[in-house]
């Protein structure tokens, strides 16, 4: 039996800031009390010889080397804008004549 009293949980309530009935009370002290164990358990199963993890399967870097590829020309890349000069995408001023 772990140390999980309903005076713990309304003074956990107090701290968290949360306004607890008797009835919410009662039933997080059986809960926080199942918690407690569950964790009591796995610490005790714990030992020094089992390595940490942070994810349950090893993991590798799966990026593809960045091996530079052919390039397209500028045709290419100009052929769908909708307006172009001096080997450019010609846009529209946003910013203003003062600028």
């Amino acid at each position: 039996m772990s140390e999980i009293t309903p005076d713990l949980v309304r003074h956990l309530g107090v701290l968290a800031r949360i306004q607890l009935s008797d009835e919410e009370v009662e039933q997080l002290t059986g809960q926080l009390d199942v918690i407690v164990d569950n964790i009591a358990k796995v610490s005790a199963v714990a030992t020094a010889d089992v390595p940490a993890t942070s994810h349950p399967v090893p993991l590798q870097n799966v990026f593809r080397p960045d091996v530079p590829g052919d390039m397209l020309t500028v045709a290419q890349v100009l052929q769908n804008a909708p307006d172009a000069a001096d080997d450019r995408f010609r846009v529209t001023a946003i910013l203003g004549e003062e600028q």
